[in-house]
């Protein structure tokens, strides 16, 4: 038993990945810089306003990610001070390209940020700080959440285990974030794409924006924005399902 036991952990192990997972609000912001927020952004260049969707409406400022305090920062991410995600109220197509109706902002350093207070009068998010923790353990989902880009063996492994009854279930062994987070492993409502190629060839899951009750925001129902970078190009791709 004890070297099941032992195999088991060795296991998670090896898919388990580090993630900054997101609370919303629970604290007074002193709007500064170093601060993260949902439904605002009031970090720009100076020669930067709200981008427009290709209707020529502001889009909504839905993130705003602080990056040198977050306890853990995904690799294609680590040398950005901070980014920053608009959208459309109408959201676009998945894997639709970004400009037309989304849009990331990257910053390598802070030189030239400036703070403006800049409202989208299309927006109906509630905007809030947010608080990060390392989640430190986070696991693929079963069902197309990633899991089938796992190494074969090792998913047969958890399924002989299973068999054996030495758990019910795969999720008693691991642990999921569903929450607004950097790194780890996205939230698929339905199954999902994977996390390797189903973004796009050369895209890695760099990080996702969840349905937020605080904040108002309901990724149709219930979901979650998942983005990918590709490593070479530097270009982004973003997918989003729901329940």
């Amino acid at each position: 038993m004890e070297k099941t036991d032992n195999r088991i952990q060795e296991i998670k192990d090896k898919i388990e990945r580090p993630a900054t997972e997101f609370f919303t609000g629970g604290f007074r912001p002193m709007n500064v810089l170093e601060e993260s927020w949902i439904g605002r952004v009031f970090a720009y260049a100076e020669d930067e306003e709200i981008p427009l969707d290709k209707n020529g409406d502001p889009m909504m400022p839905l993130i705003q990610f602080y990056l040198p305090n977050q306890p853990f920062v995904p690799e294609l991410i680590k040398d950005k001070k901070l980014i920053t995600v608009f959208i459309s109220q109408d959201f676009p197509e998945t894997f639709e390209k970004m400009d037309d109706n989304w849009a990331i902002r990257e910053y390598d350093n802070l030189e030239n940020i400036v703070i403006k207070d800049l409202q989208s009068p299309v927006s109906y998010l509630k905007p809030f700080p947010l608080r990060s923790e390392l989640y430190p353990k986070d696991a693929p989902l079963w069902d197309g959440g990633g899991i089938e880009d796992i190494d074969y063996n090792l998913i047969s492994e958890i399924v002989k285990f299973e068999r054996e009854g030495h758990f019910n279930s795969y999720f008693d062994i691991i642990k999921h974030c569903y929450s607004t987070k950097l790194g780890g492993y996205p939230s698929f409502c339905q199954p999902g794409i994977g996390f390797k190629e189903g973004f796009g060839e050369g895209f890695e899951f760099v990080f996702q924006i969840s349905s937020d009750n605080k904040a108002q925001l309901n990724v149709i129902d219930s979901g979650s924005f998942m983005f990918a970078k590709n490593k070479q190009t530097g270009e982004w791709s973003l997918y989003y399902d729901f329940y």
